[in-house]
C-alpha cells in the first residue's frame, strides 16, 4: 500500500515565512525523495516544502528523544 503524503495546513502556514531562496532549497530536498519508491509527486513547491519541514521537524524529535534517553542512562 502507497502511503499518500500530504501537508497540514499549519506546515504550509510556516512555509510562507520562509525566503524564496529557502523555499526553494527546501522544496528541492523534497523533490530529490520522490526519485526513489515513492511514486507519488506533489508539483507545488509550497507543499514540498512543508512536508520537508514536516519531516525534519519529526526526525529532530526523534534525534533529541534519543538523545535524552542516552543522558539518562549515561
Amino acid at each position: 500500500m502507497m502511503k499518500t503524503l500530504a501537508p497540514t495546513p499549519a506546515w504550509i502556514e510556516k512555509t510562507t515565512f520562509l525566503s524564496k531562496d529557502d523555499g526553494e532549497r527546501v522544496s528541492s530536498k523534497m523533490r530529490k525523495k520522490f526519485t526513489g519508491n515513492i511514486k507519488q509527486k506533489i508539483t507545488d513547491p509550497l507543499a514540498d516544502a512543508a512536508l520537508q519541514l514536516k519531516l525534519e521537524d519529526e526526525q529532530l524529535k526523534e534525534w533529541r528523544g534519543k538523545v535524552a534517553e542516552l543522558r539518562k542512562r549515561g
